[in-house]
Protein backbone atom coordinates (compact mmCIF):
# COMPACT_ATOMS: atom_id res chain seq x y z
CA UNK A 1 0.00 0.00 0.00
CA UNK A 2 1.45 3.39 -1.02
CA UNK A 3 1.40 6.59 1.04
CA UNK A 4 -1.71 7.95 -0.67
CA UNK A 5 -3.68 4.76 -0.03
CA UNK A 6 -2.47 4.71 3.57
CA UNK A 7 -3.65 8.27 4.05
CA UNK A 8 -7.20 7.51 2.88
CA UNK A 9 -7.56 4.07 4.45
CA UNK A 10 -10.54 4.08 6.87
CA UNK A 11 -11.10 7.79 6.35
CA UNK A 12 -14.67 8.91 5.68
CA UNK A 13 -14.77 10.80 2.38
CA UNK A 14 -17.70 12.57 0.70
CA UNK A 15 -17.42 13.20 -3.05
CA UNK A 16 -19.88 15.45 -4.88
CA UNK A 17 -20.45 14.96 -8.59
CA UNK A 18 -19.49 11.30 -8.15
CA UNK A 19 -21.70 9.89 -10.91
CA UNK A 20 -19.24 10.40 -13.79
CA UNK A 21 -15.82 11.57 -14.91
CA UNK A 22 -13.31 12.63 -12.29
CA UNK A 23 -15.83 12.22 -9.47
CA UNK A 24 -16.57 8.63 -10.44
CA UNK A 25 -12.88 7.75 -10.69
CA UNK A 26 -12.18 9.47 -7.37
CA UNK A 27 -14.81 7.25 -5.77
CA UNK A 28 -13.38 4.12 -7.39
CA UNK A 29 -9.78 4.77 -6.36
CA UNK A 30 -10.79 5.87 -2.87
CA UNK A 31 -12.85 2.70 -2.52
CA UNK A 32 -9.85 0.59 -3.48
CA UNK A 33 -7.76 2.45 -0.91
CA UNK A 34 -10.19 1.41 1.82
CA UNK A 35 -11.96 4.73 2.39
CA UNK A 36 -15.52 4.81 3.69
CA UNK A 37 -17.41 6.71 1.05
CA UNK A 38 -20.43 8.91 0.60
CA UNK A 39 -21.24 9.38 -3.08
CA UNK A 40 -23.36 12.44 -3.87
CA UNK A 41 -24.79 13.49 -7.24
CA UNK A 42 -28.08 14.12 -9.04
CA UNK A 43 -28.11 10.81 -10.95
CA UNK A 44 -28.67 8.37 -8.13
CA UNK A 45 -28.96 5.32 -10.36
CA UNK A 46 -25.40 5.83 -11.61
CA UNK A 47 -24.21 6.18 -8.03
CA UNK A 48 -25.92 2.92 -7.09
CA UNK A 49 -24.20 1.10 -9.94
CA UNK A 50 -20.84 2.53 -8.89
CA UNK A 51 -21.42 1.58 -5.25
CA UNK A 52 -22.22 -1.98 -6.31
CA UNK A 53 -19.00 -2.16 -8.37
CA UNK A 54 -16.93 -0.97 -5.43
CA UNK A 55 -18.63 -3.40 -3.05
CA UNK A 56 -18.08 -6.28 -5.50
CA UNK A 57 -14.30 -5.88 -5.05
CA UNK A 58 -14.69 -6.76 -1.40
CA UNK A 59 -14.62 -3.19 -0.14
CA UNK A 60 -17.23 -1.54 2.08
CA UNK A 61 -20.24 -0.47 0.06
CA UNK A 62 -20.43 3.32 -0.21
CA UNK A 63 -23.36 5.34 1.04
CA UNK A 64 -25.33 6.81 -1.86
CA UNK A 65 -27.30 10.04 -1.60
CA UNK A 66 -29.05 12.03 -4.31
CA UNK A 67 -27.70 15.56 -4.07
CA UNK A 68 -27.94 18.67 -6.23
CA UNK A 69 -25.32 21.17 -5.06
CA UNK A 70 -27.45 23.99 -6.49
CA UNK A 71 -30.34 23.15 -4.16
CA UNK A 72 -30.53 24.44 -0.60
CA UNK A 73 -30.52 21.70 2.01
CA UNK A 74 -29.25 18.82 -0.14
CA UNK A 75 -25.69 19.00 1.15
CA UNK A 76 -26.74 19.32 4.79
CA UNK A 77 -28.76 16.14 4.28
CA UNK A 78 -25.79 14.39 2.64
CA UNK A 79 -23.50 15.29 5.54
CA UNK A 80 -26.09 14.24 8.12
CA UNK A 81 -26.53 10.88 6.39
CA UNK A 82 -22.75 10.48 6.25
CA UNK A 83 -22.35 11.02 9.99
CA UNK A 84 -25.29 8.75 10.72
CA UNK A 85 -23.80 5.99 8.55
CA UNK A 86 -20.07 6.33 9.27
CA UNK A 87 -19.95 8.31 12.52
CA UNK A 88 -17.76 11.12 11.19
CA UNK A 89 -16.51 12.98 8.10
CA UNK A 90 -12.79 13.38 7.42
CA UNK A 91 -12.56 14.62 3.83
CA UNK A 92 -14.97 16.53 1.58
CA UNK A 93 -14.21 16.77 -2.14
CA UNK A 94 -16.23 19.50 -3.86
CA UNK A 95 -16.10 18.14 -7.40
CA UNK A 96 -19.55 18.84 -8.90
CA UNK A 97 -19.55 21.32 -11.78
CA UNK A 98 -20.24 21.96 -15.46
CA UNK A 99 -19.40 24.56 -18.12
CA UNK A 100 -21.46 27.31 -19.78
CA UNK A 101 -19.82 28.53 -22.99
CA UNK A 102 -20.68 30.93 -25.79
CA UNK A 103 -20.08 34.53 -26.89
CA UNK A 104 -21.02 37.33 -24.50
CA UNK A 105 -23.69 38.68 -26.88
CA UNK A 106 -25.45 35.31 -27.05
CA UNK A 107 -25.45 34.71 -23.30
CA UNK A 108 -27.75 36.18 -20.67
CA UNK A 109 -27.42 37.06 -17.00
CA UNK A 110 -29.33 33.87 -16.28
CA UNK A 111 -26.61 31.84 -18.00
CA UNK A 112 -24.01 33.37 -15.70
CA UNK A 113 -26.20 32.89 -12.63
CA UNK A 114 -26.76 29.23 -13.50
CA UNK A 115 -23.02 28.72 -13.91
CA UNK A 116 -22.20 30.33 -10.57
CA UNK A 117 -25.03 28.52 -8.77
CA UNK A 118 -23.33 25.18 -9.36
CA UNK A 119 -19.63 25.97 -9.75
CA UNK A 120 -19.29 28.61 -7.03
CA UNK A 121 -22.23 28.50 -4.66
CA UNK A 122 -22.33 24.71 -4.95
CA UNK A 123 -18.74 24.65 -3.66
CA UNK A 124 -19.65 27.04 -0.85
CA UNK A 125 -22.67 24.92 0.10
CA UNK A 126 -20.41 21.88 0.25
CA UNK A 127 -17.90 23.65 2.48
CA UNK A 128 -20.49 25.13 4.84
CA UNK A 129 -22.28 21.80 5.21
CA UNK A 130 -19.12 19.74 5.76
CA UNK A 131 -16.94 22.14 7.74
CA UNK A 132 -18.30 21.51 11.27
CA UNK A 133 -17.59 17.78 10.94
CA UNK A 134 -14.28 18.30 9.13
CA UNK A 135 -13.07 20.59 11.92
CA UNK A 136 -13.78 17.93 14.54
CA UNK A 137 -11.31 15.61 12.84
CA UNK A 138 -8.85 18.26 11.56
CA UNK A 139 -9.56 16.90 8.12
CA UNK A 140 -9.34 17.99 4.51
CA UNK A 141 -11.40 19.98 2.03
CA UNK A 142 -10.55 19.60 -1.66
CA UNK A 143 -12.00 21.97 -4.25
CA UNK A 144 -11.94 20.98 -7.92
CA UNK A 145 -11.28 24.15 -9.89
CA UNK A 146 -9.65 24.37 -13.32
CA UNK A 147 -6.71 25.80 -15.22
CA UNK A 148 -9.47 28.11 -16.53
CA UNK A 149 -9.20 29.73 -13.11
CA UNK A 150 -5.77 30.96 -14.17
CA UNK A 151 -6.30 31.89 -17.80
CA UNK A 152 -9.56 32.65 -19.63
CA UNK A 153 -10.25 31.92 -23.28
CA UNK A 154 -12.71 33.66 -25.65
CA UNK A 155 -16.19 32.18 -25.54
CA UNK A 156 -15.85 30.68 -22.07
CA UNK A 157 -16.41 33.70 -19.82
CA UNK A 158 -19.04 32.13 -17.50
CA UNK A 159 -16.94 29.03 -16.86
CA UNK A 160 -13.68 30.95 -16.48
CA UNK A 161 -15.30 33.47 -14.14
CA UNK A 162 -16.61 30.67 -11.94
CA UNK A 163 -13.19 29.00 -11.75
CA UNK A 164 -11.38 32.29 -11.06
CA UNK A 165 -13.84 32.76 -8.19
CA UNK A 166 -13.18 29.27 -6.87
CA UNK A 167 -9.42 29.83 -6.94
CA UNK A 168 -9.85 33.10 -5.05
CA UNK A 169 -12.04 31.31 -2.52
CA UNK A 170 -9.46 28.57 -1.96
CA UNK A 171 -6.61 31.07 -1.61
CA UNK A 172 -8.59 33.09 0.92
CA UNK A 173 -9.93 30.32 3.14
CA UNK A 174 -6.88 28.03 3.18
CA UNK A 175 -4.97 30.11 5.77
CA UNK A 176 -8.19 30.82 7.71
CA UNK A 177 -9.14 27.17 8.07
CA UNK A 178 -5.56 26.10 8.73
CA UNK A 179 -5.91 27.80 12.12
CA UNK A 180 -8.50 25.17 13.08
CA UNK A 181 -6.48 22.29 11.65
CA UNK A 182 -8.33 21.98 8.32
CA UNK A 183 -6.27 21.59 5.15
CA UNK A 184 -7.65 23.06 1.90
CA UNK A 185 -6.38 21.80 -1.45
CA UNK A 186 -7.32 23.40 -4.77
CA UNK A 187 -7.24 21.04 -7.75
CA UNK A 188 -6.76 22.81 -11.10
CA UNK A 189 -7.01 20.33 -13.99
CA UNK A 190 -6.48 21.01 -17.66
CA UNK A 191 -8.19 18.70 -20.17
CA UNK A 192 -9.09 15.43 -18.46
CA UNK A 193 -11.29 12.71 -19.96
CA UNK A 194 -14.83 13.34 -18.65
CA UNK A 195 -18.37 14.20 -19.70
CA UNK A 196 -18.04 17.94 -19.12
CA UNK A 197 -17.45 18.80 -22.78
CA UNK A 198 -20.59 16.86 -23.76
CA UNK A 199 -22.84 18.77 -21.35
CA UNK A 200 -24.75 21.74 -22.77
CA UNK A 201 -25.32 25.15 -21.21
CA UNK A 202 -28.40 23.87 -19.39
CA UNK A 203 -26.39 21.11 -17.71
CA UNK A 204 -27.85 18.37 -19.92
CA UNK A 205 -25.58 15.52 -21.04
CA UNK A 206 -25.53 14.61 -24.73
CA UNK A 207 -24.13 11.10 -25.03
CA UNK A 208 -23.86 11.41 -28.82
CA UNK A 209 -21.62 14.48 -28.78
CA UNK A 210 -18.01 13.91 -29.76
CA UNK A 211 -14.99 14.93 -27.71
CA UNK A 212 -13.91 18.30 -29.22
CA UNK A 213 -10.37 18.22 -27.80
CA UNK A 214 -7.54 16.37 -29.55
CA UNK A 215 -6.94 13.05 -27.81
CA UNK A 216 -3.24 13.74 -27.24
CA UNK A 217 -4.16 16.73 -25.05
CA UNK A 218 -6.63 14.83 -22.86
CA UNK A 219 -5.21 13.12 -19.78
CA UNK A 220 -6.79 9.75 -18.86
CA UNK A 221 -9.10 10.07 -15.88
CA UNK A 222 -7.27 7.36 -13.93
CA UNK A 223 -3.93 9.17 -14.16
CA UNK A 224 -5.41 12.56 -13.27
CA UNK A 225 -7.22 11.07 -10.29
CA UNK A 226 -4.04 9.51 -8.91
CA UNK A 227 -2.41 12.94 -9.03
CA UNK A 228 -5.44 14.55 -7.37
CA UNK A 229 -5.50 12.08 -4.48
CA UNK A 230 -1.74 12.37 -4.02
CA UNK A 231 -2.05 16.15 -3.74
CA UNK A 232 -4.81 15.88 -1.14
CA UNK A 233 -2.87 13.32 0.88
CA UNK A 234 0.21 15.57 0.86
CA UNK A 235 -1.85 18.57 1.92
CA UNK A 236 -0.82 20.69 -1.07
CA UNK A 237 -2.33 24.18 -1.38
CA UNK A 238 -2.86 23.70 -5.13
CA UNK A 239 -2.15 21.02 -7.71
CA UNK A 240 -2.08 21.79 -11.44
CA UNK A 241 -3.10 18.62 -13.27
CA UNK A 242 -1.86 17.87 -16.84
CA UNK A 243 1.34 19.04 -18.54
CA UNK A 244 -0.41 21.53 -20.80
CA UNK A 245 -2.20 22.93 -17.76
CA UNK A 246 1.11 23.58 -16.03
CA UNK A 247 2.46 25.21 -19.19
CA UNK A 248 -0.53 27.55 -19.43
CA UNK A 249 -0.17 28.60 -15.81
CA UNK A 250 3.53 29.33 -16.33
CA UNK A 251 2.70 31.44 -19.39
CA UNK A 252 -0.02 33.30 -17.51
CA UNK A 253 2.36 34.10 -14.67
CA UNK A 254 5.49 35.03 -16.63
CA UNK A 255 4.51 35.66 -20.28
CA UNK A 256 0.86 36.77 -20.18
CA UNK A 257 1.17 38.76 -23.41
CA UNK A 258 1.58 35.49 -25.32
CA UNK A 259 -1.77 34.21 -24.06
CA UNK A 260 -3.45 37.55 -24.81
CA UNK A 261 -2.15 37.40 -28.39
CA UNK A 262 -3.34 33.80 -28.73
CA UNK A 263 -6.75 34.83 -27.39
CA UNK A 264 -7.09 37.58 -29.99
CA UNK A 265 -6.26 35.13 -32.76
CA UNK A 266 -8.69 32.57 -31.35
CA UNK A 267 -11.49 35.13 -31.16
CA UNK A 268 -10.84 36.36 -34.70
CA UNK A 269 -10.68 32.84 -36.10
CA UNK A 270 -13.87 31.66 -34.43
CA UNK A 271 -16.13 34.62 -34.91
CA UNK A 272 -15.25 36.14 -31.57
CA UNK A 273 -15.78 33.20 -29.25
CA UNK A 274 -15.00 29.61 -28.43
CA UNK A 275 -18.08 27.83 -29.74
CA UNK A 276 -19.54 24.65 -28.35
CA UNK A 277 -18.45 21.52 -30.25
CA UNK A 278 -20.19 21.25 -33.63
CA UNK A 279 -21.51 17.81 -32.70
CA UNK A 280 -23.15 19.22 -29.56
CA UNK A 281 -24.63 22.22 -31.40
CA UNK A 282 -26.06 19.89 -34.06
CA UNK A 283 -27.76 17.75 -31.42
CA UNK A 284 -29.28 20.82 -29.77
CA UNK A 285 -30.54 22.10 -33.13
CA UNK A 286 -32.16 18.75 -33.88
CA UNK A 287 -33.89 18.77 -30.48
CA UNK A 288 -35.20 22.34 -30.81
Amino acid sequence: MNRTQSFFRNKVVMVTGASSGIGQELAWQLGQAGAKLTLAARRKELLENLAQRIAATGKTKPLVTRCDVAQEGDLQTAVAETVRQWGKLDVAIANAGFGVVGPLKKLSLEDYRRQFETNVFGVLRTIYAALPEIEKNKGNIAIVGSVSGWTASPGASPYAMSKFAVRALANSIAPELRLSGVTVTLISPGFVASEIRRVDNQGKLHEEAKEPIASWLVMPTEKATRQILRAIAKGKREAIITGHGKALVILERFLPWMLRAAGRKMAAGRGGYRAEPKSLRKIEEDES
